[in-house]
């Protein structure tokens, strides 16, 4: 081989590195995010109001998180990461469904998330009830109206149905933050819900 050959080979044996380790990268990546879709897809189908929803809206995360494999910081928690573009993504359609919303009949019991949010012993099995009173668009609107740190808690916690310390986990922080994000989440939450309905009544 001539030396011009092997100055060629040298110059492109770093570049052959790099493409081989970024496919190994995104492989893995790929890898460890495919494994949580069941989890992804728990929260989804509460969020979703039809299996097939929660299913797109499943795809389309995973769709987004594929394109975007490399603003993920390798080492960080995953799931909270994906947890994140899944949340987002359903507040951007439910943000679409207002243009065309559906109106439904409202009831004296459609003030029960108000009254029970403001019970600190609310839980996952509360939520499953209110979701049944309100209309998604209520949810929506209110879950967006929430700032996000305390979104993703309720998100986990409330609608997700994880337990405290997974949700600690999931979003690397303490278990006291997650139990005050929640309690102050909840709050605005019950807040935005209130005006809602008010909205929907008048």
């Amino acid at each position: 081989m001539s030396s011009a050959n092997v100055a060629v080979v040298a110059e492109a044996t770093p570049d052959a590195i790099r493409i081989a380790a970024e496919a190994r990268d995104r492989v893995r990546f790929e890898e460890e995010a495919l494994a949580l879709a069941d989890q992804v897809f728990r929260v989804a189908r509460h969020l979703a109001p039809s299996k097939d929803e929660a299913e797109d809206l499943v795809q389309e995360t995973y769709a987004r998180a594929f394109r975007s494999w490399r603003s993920y910081t390798p080492g960080t928690n995953l799931r909270a990461w994906l947890l994140r573009i899944l949340t987002n993504l359903n507040i951007d359609r439910g943000r679409r469904n207002q243009r065309a919303p559906q109106t439904t009949a409202l009831e004296a019991n459609d003030y029960y998330l108000y009254d029970k949010l403001a019970d600190a012993d609310g839980g996952a099995s509360d939520e499953e009830r209110v979701v049944e009173r309100l209309s998604q668009d209520d949810i929506v609107s209110a879950l967006s109206a929430v700032p996000h740190d305390f979104r993703d808690v309720i998100v986990l916690v409330d609608i997700g149905d994880f337990s405290y310390q997974d949700a600690a986990h999931i979003l690397d922080i303490p278990i006291g933050t997650v139990m005050s994000r929640l309690h102050r989440g909840r709050r605005i939450l019950k807040r935005e819900l209130a005006e809602s309905v008010m909205e929907d009544a008048s």
